[in-house]
């Protein structure tokens, strides 16, 4: 009885070891996750006004332009260069669409 006792607390000691061991190697690895993101740069911030009325100086309805451009823009946060078309450039602001499944962003 005294042998099977010993057995199950070494067997609870060993299991507990393990434990302990594979927590704190998941611990050091989203450690150096976390390094890793803080050096990665951050994306560039875009100034939608600016953006916008670049991309709406030519529009026959600039104020409508420049507020449908302005979501997708903070939507996105990009806007394609120019005054129409080069939507390859920024994928997010061609592919969002109205509820009638229109092209939303000029």
């Amino acid at each position: 009885m005294a042998l099977l006792s010993r057995t199950f607390m070494a067997s609870m000691l060993v299991s507990f070891m393990l434990v302990q061991y594979f927590t704190e190697a998941a611990d050091h690895q989203f450690e150096m996750m976390g390094v890793n993101e803080a050096l990665s740069p951050q994306p560039p911030t875009i100034d939608c006004r600016v953006a916008c009325e670049g991309r709406c100086k030519l529009s026959k309805r600039p104020h409508l332009c420049k507020r449908a451009c302005g979501s997708c823009c903070h939507k996105c946060s990009c806007v394609p260069p120019g005054t129409s078309g080069n939507y390859e450039s920024c994928p997010c602001y061609f592919n969002l669409k109205t509820p009638r499944q229109t092209r939303k962003c000029p």
